[in-house]
């Protein structure tokens, strides 16, 4: 399969936007997006977090896209492809080990959700305290590990089933009902008394908002965390993707949907916070420990709660395929597997490299890294400060200057008429993105350990 001449490709331009927005649509919109615009003062935040995605976000991701579809590979396979006979296709090995990485930790959160679904429905979160009730959950052994294990035998299954039968077919399905429960949840939380607090941070921003070096190492994070760039994944399904489909306009619409999620997702969870007297700065406990709170004071709660929770296991859902996709293509493309052997043998692995994170807030708490955390912020610091900003970096420096902005930008453009990239790609290609990287990064690791 090494020339891509049996390769598996999309069934349609739709199948592709919807199962790569179903990639950037994740746990990064509705987990991590809020709580990251509750730490950062709100509307300024999304603000800075929207130039980012134009500026960096939107192009890496049509050259992401356009790398995969030229060559017709996998991370790896694309770069040795384009650059025969050099080192390139490390860069590409990077972001099948970001992959990897990610969703070894990744799927431990989605676990959580598919247990909260159930604690929700069964009226857990009233009467207790609910931060205690969440460290006692994540704290156990067995009951973490074993719905880690359940979300990741999900995840399996619709990679073994292929591109059009597995992925495209399960995001056709996990799309609607994702749009559903958001709206379902958004008439519910701005309709409650005193919602429109919480609006207004949204979209206004806290009076003492600040803006700091910070500020814009959170944004590019959230940006290559949510929109799945640096880690294969749009070399991966660009590479099922026909030369008469438009790059940019297809992209666009991914980055379009994407951002409208997160905002959406904001929508759903601050005028319920600030209704309730919440703190919409808690952190990464915003979705398991303030708004369970919230849920066990507002009327049908339990029913509400149960459907927010639907939605992020959905979210997770539609993220984690993506993921375990980019490693599964390398070794059927690279080994010659079949597409079961490949998923369900990687697959097992990540969930056996996942279990250190989940022990991590219990049997292994006690291990700690000094000014990073226990082994599940380790392996996030290194996913989301070292390999995703790298891998964009790498692959920026690579199509503007090695395989070149025009080669880049040719393949981009090829097919019916639609959005065309011209000229500015080249500059924000070949110099903006890989300062803004390269800056953001020295910044991120002196912030951690200086």
């Amino acid at each position: 399969m090494a020339d891509g001449s049996r390769r598996e490709s999309w069934a349609s331009r739709l199948g592709f936007i919807l199962a790569a927005a179903g990639s950037a649509v994740g746990l990064g919109n509705i987990w991590r997006f809020p709580y990251i615009v509750g730490e950062n003062g709100g509307a300024l935040f999304i603000l800075i977090y929207l130039i980012i995605v134009v500026l960096i976000g939107y192009p890496l991701m049509v050259t992401e896209t356009a790398i995969g579809r030229s060559s017709k590979r996998n991370p790896v396979g694309a770069f040795k492809a384009l650059a025969p006979n050099s080192m390139w296709w490390l860069a590409g090995a990077l972001g099948v080990i970001t992959g990897f990485v990610i969703l070894s930790y990744y799927s431990v959160v989605g676990g959580w959700t598919l247990s909260y679904i159930f604690r929700a429905a069964a009226g857990a979160f009233e009467g207790v305290d609910h931060e205690q009730l969440f460290g006692d959950h994540v704290g156990q052994t067995w009951a973490p590990l074993i719905w880690h294990l359940v979300f990741m035998a999900l995840t399996i299954g619709i990679i073994a089933a292929g591109v059009v039968k597995g992925i495209q077919r399960w995001v056709q399905i996990l799309w609607p009902v994702m749009g559903l429960l958001i709206v379902l949840l958004i008439v519910r939380a701005v309709t409650l008394e005193g919602a429109g607090e919480g609006i207004g941070f949204l979209f206004l921003g806290a009076e003492d908002a600040t803006v700091t070096g910070r500020t814009f190492l959170d944004a590019i994070a959230q940006a290559f965390f949510t929109l799945s760039l640096g880690m294969g994944v749009f070399i991966t399904y660009g590479s099922y993707l026909s030369d008469r489909d438009n790059v940019p306009g297809a992209a666009a619409s991914v980055v379009g949907m994407d951002t409208g999620i997160a905002i959406l997702a904001g929508l759903v969870i601050f005028p319920a916070v600030f209704a309730f007297d919440g703190d919409p700065g808690a952190g990464a406990g915003l979705a398991f420990i303030t708004l369970p709170g919230v849920f066990a004071e507002m009327p049908l709660g339990g029913l509400f709660g149960t459907l927010f929770f639907l939605l992020l296991a959905v979210a997770a859902l539609t993220s984690a395929i993506s993921l375990l996709e980019v490693v599964t293509a390398w070794l059927i493309d690279q080994k010659g597997w079949t597409r079961a052997k490949a998923a369900a043998t990687l697959g097992v692995i990540i969930a056996i490299v996942g279990i250190p994170s989940s022990l991590s807030f219990g049997a292994w708490s006690g291990f700690e890294v000094p000014n990073i955390g226990n082994l599940f912020d380790l392996f996030d610091w290194i996913a989301n400060s070292i390999f995703l900003p790298l891998g964009g970096l790498l692959t920026a420096i690579f199509a503007g200057w090695i395989w070149s902005t025009r080669s880049t930008m040719d393949e981009a453009n090829k097919g019916e008429r639609g959005l065309k990239i011209g000229g500015w790609y080249a500059v924000v290609l070949k110099y903006v993105i890989p300062i803004a990287i390269a800056v953001v990064m020295v910044f991120g690791i002196v912030d951690t350990f200086v």
